[in-house]
């Protein structure tokens, strides 16, 4: 005779079974939200440029993302050069080797802080704002009546914002790192009276063209993160479980944000490994 097997509930095992079961739970759950939102950015891709229509829209984003950002971009991208500047001087006189500085704040811009920063500043600024207009249009149904009329929501409210970002973000990168250098140059050179021509030789002597190539990947992959963790949680906001009607789009605007900049510090060390 077959003796029925007894269920046993997570915490049977103890405090470890506990633990190891509610682990599990969010790693399944990690799992399934990052490839949900990466079958929604392939959606997303696969719609740009469908119609003709969609090209003013992609004009008024790249106005949205790219010139709204320009002005944050150029103050956030001085200020970084000022202190590398400010900072590497007084490391490297340590060592004698204040001819470096061009060098340093270059590398250190383009690498790294350019395309990194770019990338946070935009997230803040214009990516809460596409979460909350999306979540806005969801939770008063703006989205249904837009399926209801047989327009693809996706390709009238996600791919132009693609393609906006993968044009604005390279662009805003290279301000940053532009105005950055001549914000390292203005403390190096005009406060601290490091040599101009030794700051700029030094800055065209360490740059190389696989830095900008590198820069300039990282922006075009940092643009496909904050579009598609932005949108998708505006997109899906009234399937919150955290609240509902503004609060669901108060909370995918901050859980936006929070991930966006977490996914960009992920894919920075990834890409970075990639091309070192």
């Amino acid at each position: 005779m077959n003796t029925p097997t007894p269920h046993l509930s997570p915490s049977a095992g103890g405090p470890a079974s506990a633990l190891a079961a509610g682990l599990g739970r969010l790693v399944l759950c990690l799992i399934r939200e990052m490839g949900a939102m990466t079958l929604f950015m392939l959606h997303g891709l696969s719609r740009m440029f469908s119609s003709s229509s969609q090209i003013p829209k992609v004009f008024r984003q790249i106005h949205v993302i790219g010139a709204g950002s320009l002005f944050l971009i150029v103050l956030i991208g001085l200020f970084t050069g000022m202190v590398l500047g400010l900072q590497g001087y007084y490391a490297m006189t340590r060592f004698g080797s204040e001819g470096f500085l061009g060098s340093a704040v270059a590398l250190s811009l383009i690498r790294e802080l350019g395309p990194t920063l770019t990338a946070v500043m935009v997230t803040g600024r214009a990516g809460s704002a596409m979460t909350a207009e999306i979540g806005v249009m969801r939770i008063s149904d703006q989205i249904d009546a837009l399926d209801v009329m047989d327009i693809n929501s996706m390709g009238y409210l996600v791919s132009p914002r693609f393609s906006a970002a993968l044009i604005a973000f390279p662009l805003l990168t290279a301000v940053f790192c532009v105005v950055g250098i001549y914000g390292g140059y203005a403390t190096g050179v005009l406060m601290l009276n490091v040599s101009e021509g030794v700051y700029f030789s030094g800055v065209l002597s360490s740059v190389r063209w696989n830095d900008v190539a590198g820069c300039l990947t990282k922006s075009l992959f940092f643009s496909l993160i904050v579009v598609t963790v932005s949108c998708y949680k505006g997109y899906f906001a009234h399937l919150r479980s955290d609240g509902r009607g503004a609060e669901a789009v108060g909370n995918a605007t901050t859980s936006a944000v929070v991930l966006s900049c977490i996914l960009l510090l992920v894919a920075d060390y990834v890409i970075t490994s990639f091309l070192l």
